[in-house]
């Protein structure tokens, strides 16, 4: 599974997550007592800071052409991904879209990205 948020352990079990402030919103993807539906197979509960026993960022990177970049996202056998390396003539020559200043990204097959890991920060 590749996973780019925030997530947060409570009562033992780890959620997909959103600070906000003082408290921490926790997604989980079927009912359960406490959360509340916020579209169909999206249900949420708002917890204070304090009852969460770990928040993290969950970051997945690749390595794909020897270049390290962060997988944003899959789909049908490719993954998004952002070139984390700095240097435009690398990005340019591996011909990936410039997203914003300093930001590449481009779809990778799945098959030729090695080095795939999930990193807590």
């Amino acid at each position: 599974m590749i996973r780019d948020g925030y997530v947060a352990r409570w009562r033992g079990r780890e959620y997909q997550a959103s600070p906000d402030g003082d408290d921490v919103r926790l997604y989980q993807p079927d009912p359960g007592e406490g959360f509340e539906e916020v579209r169909p197979g999206r249900y949420v509960r708002v917890l204070p800071m304090a009852e969460v026993e770990d928040l993290a960022y969950v970051r997945t990177t690749c390595t794909w052409q020897g270049q390290p970049f962060i997988v944003l996202g899959e789909h049908d056998g490719w993954l998004r991904v952002e070139y984390t390396g700095g240097r435009w003539p690398v990005a340019q020559a591996m011909r990936l879209e410039v997203f914003d200043f300093g930001v590449y990204q481009g779809w990778a097959p799945a098959a030729e990205v090695t080095d795939l890991r999930e990193q807590r920060i």
